[in-house]
Formats: structure tokens, sequence, C-alpha cells
């Protein structure tokens, strides 16, 4: 059974900084890509970046420059560390993990993640 676990959510003034984190357990292969997606009260879930197992990186535009998403290959983790964080951040965070293919494509439960202005 393959769980896909996110942690680092929380309550953060505008212009702060968090660092969220996901675990993927169960999966007896690494996966292919993992990424992150968050939605907010009222709105369609968006992504906002991916990493593949070599290392590219992709972001939504929205935050380019302030979001970075590393991953450790070793223990099937993957972080966002969110910086100069704005009150239209605050969303439900997901963490999917693609295990390629027949493999499945799995998400966590998400975390919250709140910027008061």
């Amino acid at each position: 059974q393959v769980q896909v676990v996110e942690s680092g959510g929380g309550l953060v003034q505008a212009g702060g900084s968090l660092r969220l984190a996901c675990a993927v357990s169960g999966s007896i292969s690494r996966p292919i890509a993992m990424g992150w997606s968050r939605q907010a009260p009222g709105k369609q879930r968006e992504l906002v970046a991916t990493i593949t197992i070599g290392g590219t990186t992709n972001y939504a535009d929205s935050v380019k420059g302030r979001f970075t998403i590393s991953r450790d290959n070793a223990k099937n983790t993957v972080f966002l560390q969110m910086n100069s964080l704005k009150p239209e951040d605050t969303a439900v965070y997901y963490c999917n993990a693609d295990l390629g293919g027949i493999r499945g494509n799995y998400w966590g439960k998400g975390t919250l993640v709140t910027v008061s202005s």
C-alpha cells in the first residue's frame, strides 16, 4: 500500500517562510516525478511545482523565484521551500508521487498553509 504524507503546513505572516515535506512509503519503486499542487477555497486545484527523478524542476509562474522544490531520492521525500509568502498562497497543499505508467500516481491528504496579511 503506497502512502503519501505531507507535513509542515501552518500559519505564517506575509513575507514569511515555510517548508513543506512529503514522504512516500510502501512503494517498491522510486517515483519518476513528485510534485506539489494547491487548492484555495472556492478555486480549482493548481499545479505549484514538480521535480523529476533526474532533478528537472518546473514551477507555476505565480511561485517562480519564491518557491523551491527539492527531493531526496534515497528517502522518497520531496520538499517545498516557500519564501516571501503572500496571502494568495493560502491553500491546502497536496503532494503527489508518480510511480510511472501502470504503477500509478498517488496523492496525499494535504496540509493547510495560511498566510495572514
